[in-house]
């Protein structure tokens, strides 16, 4: 890590991203890289610039945020990915620490938290936003059998949004015979016995939502 904290900014909102720009370059420790719209940009800026932090927003159009995640950390192990995002569902929350992420935090964090968190990045270190380290506590502390796998999560994130079983299939890479079979995992975990009331089940506990 270089003397000062360097920086690249991921959002594909230009105001967010040169809010957070101006806001980071006014602390002393902090040098602000480069600014990226969408993960592949990221992914290119990333390679280009070696950061010692990476900001990442988790949807934006084209490439997301998790995509990024694993694609920069694939290619730099070491990398400090800190999820920046508005979204707290337990889908979102598992997909990018799966992928790498090292923290996770939200935009309506204090602009305190949020230097700190980035100097704890800098270093290594997990941060992790209280709504969100409290989400994680209740998953892990929820008996075994109603937690679902993150790519359970994904199926039905893709059910709520009305795919059909092939469709799904085609999406995540998988048969119509494995999406079945996640299913019926899916009912089973969620003690449902159909899609929709997965998908019911799954909004109420914020496991996945429609946004």
């Amino acid at each position: 890590m270089s003397e000062k904290v360097t920086l690249l900014i991921v959002d594909d909102h230009p105001v967010v991203r040169e809010g957070l720009a101006g806001m980071l370059s006014g602390q002393e420790d902090f040098d602000v890289l480069a600014q990226a719209s969408d993960g592949a940009e990221a992914m290119t800026l990333h390679e280009k610039l070696s950061p010692d932090v990476t900001l990442m927003d988790l949807r934006m159009p084209g490439t997301d945020g998790v995509t990024a995640i694993q694609a920069i950390r694939e290619k730099r192990p070491s990398a400090n990915i800190l999820v920046l995002t508005t979204y707290d569902s337990d889908a979102d929350i598992v997909r990018a620490i799966e992928a790498g992420a090292t923290g996770y935090l939200l935009k309506d964090t204090p602009r305190e938290e949020l230097f700190r968190a980035i100097r704890s990045a800098a270093r290594g270190e997990s941060v992790l936003a209280p709504a969100v380290a409290a989400r994680l506590m209740t998953r892990m502390r929820a008996p075994a059998e109603e937690n679902l796998s993150a790519r359970e999560i994904e199926v039905l994130q893709l059910v709520a949004k009305g795919n059909s079983n092939r469709e799904i299939g085609k999406a995540l890479h998988i048969s119509t015979a494995t999406v079945k079979t996640h299913l019926i995992h899916i009912f089973d975990k969620l003690g449902v016995a159909d899609r929709t009331a997965a998908v019911t089940v799954a909004l109420e506990r914020r496991i996945i939502t429609l946004s």
